[in-house]
């Protein structure tokens, strides 16, 4: 890549795709199905397997680094949850990946001399040592290339204590197995990468191994892959509280309603049957003021018929006399 490209990557992974207002490059965004979410996450095997003897080509969905940028942008303000598709991703290259080592182990389990049980456990002893060694090799020359010369020296130091063990470990190997056997190149496949290890392989073969591109991408991958599974749950937790906190507080406010309407519909009761007394009380003054009124008209009425009687008897009495 040119100075050129590597300034231009580097202004795309810092500033996204709108750096300098280039529209085209806006048509597809990040939230695109066609767009690599693993990329997005920085943990697609394509790009960390690239250049070894596993390297998985071009990757089928889209990789921009400027698409990273605006998905990293985004997500300080909402959560977009595209670690779900990341840890579908990984899961499904590491569960082929585990299919690949469990064949690879059948396949030297046919091929193989059938040792005993005993001699087996020593030359896994033997296994263990070399990645041990390996691992700690790698590690030293990683430390004197950062011009850390103290700590590799130390590193180097506890390497050596590593190979007496081994020694001893191959010695109780060699005496449990005939020397026709141990001498043939006991094979092992890598739990981590699936690639071959041989029972007698040196220490520069070993570190090459362990403190290669591959080995180590795997690890990346596999540590990659147990962050996103603890980062997906926290996330689903978290919006299952959530949601039962929404339902609760949903639940209470339909509670809190049915309160209110019955206290509302106890009040409108209440109303109402104040309201059917009053028009009780008022259609019994209304009944007994009219009962007053045609009693007291009955009154007047025999009180101006015996006026009128006494009256014409007054007047028939005087034309008597």
């Amino acid at each position: 890549m040119s100075a050129q490209a590597q300034m231009r990557a580097l202004l795309d992974q810092l500033m996204g795709t709108s750096r300098d207002g280039d529209e085209t490059r806006q048509r597809v965004k990040f939230t695109d199905d066609r767009v690599c979410k693993s990329h997005l996450l920085d943990c697609c095997p394509h790009d960390i397997l690239a250049g070894t003897r596993m390297d998985l080509g071009e990757c089928t969905k889209i990789h921009d680094l400027a698409l990273r940028a605006d998905y990293e942008i985004a997500s300080k303000d909402k959560d977009l949850f595209f670690e779900l598709d990341a840890m579908d991703h990984l899961e499904s290259f590491i569960a082929e990946c585990d299919r690949r080592t469990d064949i690879a182990k059948k396949r030297l389990s046919d091929t193989q001399e059938e040792i005993s049980a005993e001699v087996a456990a020593k030359a896994e002893k033997v296994h263990e040592l070399n990645e041990e060694i390996g691992k700690l090799l790698a590690k030293a020359e990683q430390l004197g290339a950062e011009g850390n010369v103290d700590e590799s020296q130390r590193i180097l130091m506890e390497m050596e204590k590593v190979k007496a063990r081994k020694r001893e470990a191959e010695d109780e190997l060699r005496n449990s197995m005939p020397a026709s056997s141990f001498q043939q190149q006991k094979l092992r496949v890598c739990e981590v990468c699936s690639a071959y290890l041989g029972l007698h392989d040196n220490d520069r073969r070993l570190a090459d191994h362990f403190g290669g591109k591959l080995h180590l991408g795997f690890i990346l991958i596999r540590e990659k892959l147990d962050i996103l599974r603890k980062t997906v749950a926290e996330i689903q937790e978290k919006r299952n509280q959530d949601r039962l906190k929404r339902r609760e507080e949903r639940e209470k406010e339909e509670r809190m309603g049915h309160r209110s309407k019955s206290k509302s519909r106890d009040r409108r009761r209440s109303r109402s049957k104040e309201r059917r007394r009053r028009r009780s009380r008022s259609s019994s003054r209304d009944r007994r003021r009219s009962r007053s009124r045609d009693k007291h008209r009955r009154h007047r009425s025999r009180s101006s018929s015996r006026s009128r009687s006494h009256r014409s008897s007054r007047e028939r009495s005087s034309r008597h006399k």
